[in-house]
């Protein structure tokens, strides 16, 4: 069953806000690395790659179900905030904003009975609901260092640790469930 035109909006805006997520975090990394805070900067980056691979994810999708995809452009991500917890605030404020399309994206296509597009949209739900759970932890942990840079330091360095195989087999989630 092809998609339906307006799924296919949906669908391309939806695309659209992934590269958005994605450059957001690429943005939120390299100011990062400026301030000479490389974990919090390698963490940015791999979540920029994994937002690369929910945008082709869907972009796959479309394309196998015969919508025509149309790349919208694309907005300039805001400047990272001036504090750690503040980018971080940020993120999460980003992630309930694609939490709440993908919800909506969800309800289109179950009010189109586009039964196709449930399992597709669920495994992003899921994530999801995962993306929100780490970084309101990530939050949270923040908040308790507070202004203590030995506590930034600490932090800089444990999500520096945050290991590219995460992001890795979040592409091959991502690509199986394209196939």
């Amino acid at each position: 069953m092809q998609l339906s035109e307006s799924l296919t909006r949906a669908y391309n805006a939806q695309i659209k806000l992934e590269f958005e997520s994605s450059f957001v975090y690429l943005q939120m990394g390299a100011d990062f690395e400026l301030r000479s805070l490389p974990g919090f900067s390698h963490w940015m980056r791999l979540q920029s790659s994994e937002e690369y691979t929910h945008a082709m994810k869907f972009i796959n999708f479309v394309l196998e179900r015969g919508g025509k995809l149309e790349l919208l452009a694309l907005d300039k991500p805001a400047p990272t905030p001036g504090t750690v917890v503040e980018a971080f605030e940020a993120a999460l404020r980003h992630e309930q904003r694609v939490t709440k399309a993908i919800h909506d994206l969800y309800a289109q296509a179950l009010e189109e009975r586009d039964y196709a597009s449930l399992p597709l949209l669920q495994w992003f739900v899921n994530e999801q609901t995962e993306e929100e759970a780490t970084v309101s932890t990530i939050l949270e942990r923040l908040r308790m260092v507070g202004d203590d840079r030995t506590g930034i330091l600490f932090m800089d360095r444990e999500l520096g640790q945050r290991a590219a195989g995460a992001a890795a087999a979040s592409q091959a989630k991502a690509e199986e469930g394209a196939e």
